[in-house]
This record gives structure tokens, sequence and C-alpha cells, in this order.
């Protein structure tokens, strides 16, 4: 059986070769630095080190859910989510199906190369984009509402305008570049089909209801249990470029929180709970809507 392996390995030396630096990446990145995750069950000190760190459970568990920012930062997180999940989940959707309808290749490949466009801007540039359009005094859209008769509106300053700014512009740089798998799912239909409905006289509207959505369910449900398994994370890059003290109410989340008292204010433990937390629910809902998905429609991850 050793032997087999081993022709095994050898036949295949040249797939393993090219898978390597990827398993590399995993294990360095990913995998070793989880030997830090019980800096959460201890008092960290890094002169120390993890061993020589005092052992004490479940100490900053116990301390971040008592917090009095523990309702508003998982509120905030879910919340963001949830409306990412509503109006940004469906529009790499919509935008892959209205793109394949487009009968000239030279002007769909125009399309998707303007969609596309957006996802390589830096977040840094996407933020100074926003602040620019909503600058209360000379942002193109205060420029509009004043000249339509209403009054300047310093949005980067109104809590409740926050969510939906962070959505929307994400929606706006993301939905292209996520529209490519939708795509590819469609490109594998087999349009035979719709040829053979076309002949029986089905309309545009009915083949699309018909074909092309079933056809692109199963990949849909990928990316949707995907989703799902980071409900409860939202980077902290765009969020941080964005926020301010003013709309802590509605835009901090646990992983801006974990940044400022973990780095900025060098809570190494405190900060390791929180983001242990918030992974452990992100695997949990992980496995859940995967094993729903499973028994509705049969299509899971593993």
């Amino acid at each position: 059986m050793r032997s087999a392996v081993l022709k095994n390995l050898y036949r295949s030396r040249y797939l393993y070769l090219m898978i390597a630096p990827v398993a590399a990446y995993y294990i360095i990145f990913d995998y070793i630095p989880m030997y830090g995750a019980q800096i959460a069950f201890r008092d960290f000190n890094p002169f120390v080190g993890v061993w020589g760190s005092q052992w004490v459970g479940l100490k900053y568990f116990e301390q971040f859910f008592s917090s009095v920012y523990f309702t508003r930062l998982l509120g905030n997180t879910l919340m963001i989510n949830l409306y990412a999940l509503l109006v940004g989940f469906p529009a790499p959707i919509i935008l892959a199906l209205m793109i394949n309808e487009v009968q000239k290749n030279f002007l769909k490949r125009g399309i998707q190369t303007i969609v596309y466009i957006p996802h390589f801007i830096s977040l840094v540039v996407v933020v100074g984009m926003i602040l620019s359009f909503l600058s209360p005094s000379s942002g193109i859209v205060n420029v509009m509402i004043t000249a339509l008769g209403g009054e300047s509106v310093h949005f980067m300053a109104e809590p409740a305008w926050f969510k939906t700014i962070y959505v929307l512009s994400g929606v706006w740089q993301e939905a292209g570049w996520g529209c490519i798998i939708y795509l590819a799912a469609l490109s594998g239909i087999d349009p035979h089909l719709y040829e053979s409905a076309v002949v029986d006289g089905a309309s545009r509207w009915q083949r699309l209801i018909s074909i092309t959505l079933p056809s692109i369910v199963p990949t849909i449900m990928i990316m949707l249990i995907l989703r799902m398994g980071g409900l409860f994370s939202v980077g902290f890059e765009k969020i941080m470029l964005m926020y301010n003290p003013i709309t802590y109410e509605t835009a901090d989340v646990i992983s801006t929180y974990v940044y400022r008292r973990g780095i900025q204010g060098g809570e190494y433990s405190f900060s390791t709970a929180v983001g242990l937390f918030n992974s452990v629910i992100n695997l949990v809902m992980l496995v859940t809507f995967n094993a729903i998905s499973k028994r509705m429609n049969g299509t899971s991850l593993w």
C-alpha cells in the first residue's frame, strides 16, 4: 500500500507542486496562528509569552458579554450584514442576468469591463470619493439637493445614514466582480433548452423563470451559504475609513472594537476573546445553513 501511495505521489507530482504554495499559505497564515487563540483564555503578557501567561479561563469572554457595548456591537454587525445580504446579494445575480441577455458580444464585453472596474479601485480611493460626493458644502449630492430646494445634509455625521452609505457603496464596488461567478454558471446552460422553449412559444420572461433561474440555483445556494458563514463579520478597513465617534452608534462593529481594544489599547487577551467569539459564531452559522441547504435542495459545501 505504501508503494502505491508513493507511485501516486510521483505520478501527480506536478499537481502537488502547483498546489504546494497555496497549501503553504494556509498552513503558515491560517493554521499555525490558531496556536495563539489560547491568548483569549490567558492574561497575556508579551514579555513571558503565551505559555508563561496566567490562565484565566473565560474571564475576558464574561467581560465582553457583560460590557455595555455588547448589544450595540452585535446589533450593528448583524444589521449591516443583513442589509448587505438583502441589497447586495441579489445585485450580482440581477446584473449577470441582464448582461446575459445582451445579444451583441462587443457590447456585452464592454458592459462587463465597465462594471468590473470599481472592484480594482482602492478602498481608500472609494471612501475618498464617498466623502467628496457627500460633502455638505461642495458634494454633488448636496448640490443637487439644494438645487431642488432642500437643505444640505451632512451624511457622514448622521448615524442613520451610515449603513445605507456603507452597503450601497459596497454594491457599486463589488456587484460587477461578483457577477462573474453567475455569468460562468449561465454559460454552462444547455442552449438546446432555450431552443426547445422558443419552439414551444415561451417568452423571454418565461425562459428566464423556467430555465435560467433553476439552472443557477445550485450556484446561488453555494454563494448564499458562504455569505451566511460571514454573517457576523464585517471588514474593519472600510468602516475605519468611514466612521467617526459621532457615528459609533450605528457604525461600530465587532471588528473595529477588536482593533481599538487590541491594537490601540494593547488589551490582547480581551480582543482575542472577542475575535474568537466572532469566529465561533460564524462557524456555527456556516454549518447550520449548509445543513439547511443540503436538506432543502441537496446543495451544500460538503
